[in-house]
């Protein structure tokens, strides 16, 4: 079954009528393999809503995640680690890392990560990671910096991407994850480019930007709409010297 927008929206705001929805569903193993995919999908008072409608901003469970790859394109390229950090009520409760198995890795990504083949040689198969992962993330929303590019398919979790809601609470020149980390000390102790680290520092950056969000921002689903629809702040003018340094230093590499 695969749930279209209409639905989706339904299900954030108002819910679908229990008969409706279990209709649309067809069975109940289609509930539970929708479930089993990361739609965090709840009865209450005789509604389907998600979970995350019904829950407030803090009580909302965020899984942060980042993933390193072995080339340039991670939408191509094959996952040699990744991390992930659990969330909630502006707490880091758990955290998850696992190197991948592979036999290839660039020179320049072993050069930026640090990662060398003979590690990736010892690590468990993507498939096992994977399994462990998904165990890891349950229902929570998944939460990226730039959540694009570290999305994972098959999953139907809730996504939130921080890149998106800096750029709605935050005054900033430049959003990549290591020029924010220094400019508002996130994370000391951080190594770009190492999956748990830079999920670390995402997870900070989370905790940051839910302090400056609208107090009526309720809930989980009003928190994710307003990192879409809210109006983003206008960027502070760049000095010349650091436009130099841009051009050398393309965004999605910092």
């Amino acid at each position: 079954m695969l749930l279209d927008p209409k639905h989706m929206n339904r299900l954030s705001r108002q819910g679908i009528p229990k008969e409706e929805f279990e209709s649309i569903a067809g069975s109940d193993l289609t509930l539970e393999l929708l479930k089993s995919q990361g739609l965090n999908l709840v009865l209450a008072d005789g509604m389907y809503r998600l979970q995350t409608s019904l829950a407030s901003v803090d009580d909302t469970l965020f899984c942060i995640v980042d993933i390193e790859t072995n080339g340039s394109k991670p939408s191509r390229d094959q996952v040699i680690e990744i991390g992930a950090v659990k969330l909630q009520n502006r707490r880091i409760i758990d955290t998850y890392e696992s190197l991948v198995y592979c036999t290839e890795i660039s020179e320049q990504i072993q050069e930026i990560t640090g990662i060398r083949v003979e590690q990736t040689l010892q690590a468990p198969p993507l498939a096992k990671v994977m399994r462990e992962f998904r165990l890891f993330l349950g229902d929570a929303v998944f939460v990226g910096h730039d959540a694009e590019r570290v999305g994972l398919s098959k999953l139907l979790n809730r996504s939130l991407c921080t890149i998106d809601l800096a750029e709605r609470t935050i005054e900033s020149e430049r959003y990549g994850l290591a020029y924010l980390n220094e400019q508002l000390e996130l994370y000391k102790d951080a190594t770009h480019h190492r999956a748990l680290s830079d999920a670390m520092t995402t997870a900070k950056l989370l905790k940051r930007t839910l302090a400056l969000v609208p107090e009526s921002i309720r809930n989980g689903e009003e928190l994710i709409a307003f990192s879409k629809e809210a109006k983003r702040l206008k960027r502070p003018k760049m000095k010349k010297e650091e436009k130099k340094e841009k051009v050398k230093c393309p965004e999605g590499q910092q």
